[in-house]
């Protein structure tokens, strides 16, 4: 039943007006003074940022769809690059392959030598600060003194190979062999968990006794502790080394530069994407060309990015999430 069958009349609406207009309110100028420092600190940062890094992307995306040789004025040619690139060349894909490959290995490989050598540090042992220094120093020598050193030490008649003689064991010619050339930029590779263990041991540092102690209580072992109470504790810091790692192991360049000569070693065993994509550069002078494999890079790191953040929320735990 409505109001107006019983003799009543609704209220009349009230108007309200237009709705008030909001007031800019003017800084102080001690808000001004501030605001200009902040800018005229930031603004190094910012400048850099346009100049090296966002100007150059862009210049790039332009730069992939054209044939540009540094000599002569860019040619447009559309997606031919991204054509040529993922139908007809195969030193492309063979070159993706090795850097799925020494990624796919290296990195599960040194987050778990990481993880290992943090729990043995983590231990009270006498000269445990000893310990922790000299793994942690071979991350603080420059890669490119390492990986000279490393060339001495796999050379076919290097101390390796005479350490493997000494046990009757024919050892290979490393960096020669297009079968050992990848697991010897691999054994490179896990030379700097370094800098991951001493993350993780940090992060041990502060997993509150308690947990153990009620876990002990309950009859737990010391592997059942690691298990159930470390490696949940430890997700965030493991979860982070990976991420890292997948970009680094993408764009990995020195080694194979100063390990493999030619670049790419025999047959193009070793060649992988940043050293690939540097002879099309700034050997070929196929700066269109290049550009296009970086952007391909770009994606490949962008997606296997993605894919590990998307597996967060099964496997990496917080302290203040609940579920």
């Amino acid at each position: 039943m409505s109001v107006t069958t019983l003799g009543r009349t609704p209220p009349p609406a009230v108007d309200e007006g237009p709705p008030p207009k909001r007031t800019r309110h003017r800084l102080s100028p001690r808000a001004r003074r501030e605001a200009m420092w902040f800018y005229l600190f930031v603004s190094p940062w910012l400048v850099g940022f346009l100049v090296f890094l966002l100007g150059p992307m862009i210049a790039s995306v332009y730069l992939s769809m054209t044939e540009w040789d540094t000599f002569t004025e860019p040619v447009w040619v559309g997606f031919q690059n991204y054509v040529t690139l993922l139908r007809h060349d195969p030193v492309f894909w063979k070159a993706l392959w090795n850097t799925l490959y020494y990624a796919a290995i290296s990195v599960p490989l040194g987050l778990a030598l990481g993880l290992w050598l943090a729990n043995l540090l983590n231990k009270q042992v006498r000269g445990q600060r000893a310990f922790r220094t000299l793994i942690y120093l071979p991350t603080l020598v420059p890669l490119v003194a390492t990986a000279m050193i490393f060339k001495m030490v796999l050379a076919p008649s290097g101390p390796l190979n005479q350490l493997l003689g000494f046990f009757g064991i024919s050892g290979p010619a490393w960096l020669l062999d297009s079968t050992w050339v990848k697991p010897a930029l691999i054994v490179l590779s896990v030379w700097g968990a370094g800098g991951a263990t001493v993350l993780l041991l940090a992060a041990m540092r502060g997993i509150p006794r308690e947990l153990y102690e009620a876990a002990e209580v309950d009859g737990a072992g010391p592997i059942r502790q690691f298990w159930s109470i470390t490696v949940p504790q430890l997700t965030p810091i493991i979860f982070f080394n990976l991420v890292m790692g997948l970009i680094g192991a993408f764009q990995i360049f020195s080694q194979v530069y100063i390990l493999t000569k030619p670049v790419g070693g025999p047959n193009n065993s070793s060649q992988m994407m940043v050293p690939l994509l540097f002879n099309e550069a700034f050997s070929f002078y196929h700066m269109g060309y290049a550009s296009a494999i970086s952007w391909l890079l770009f994606a490949v790191i962008l997606v296997f990015t993605l894919l590990a953040f998307r597996t967060t929320r099964k496997w990496v735990f917080y302290e203040t999430e609940v579920r």
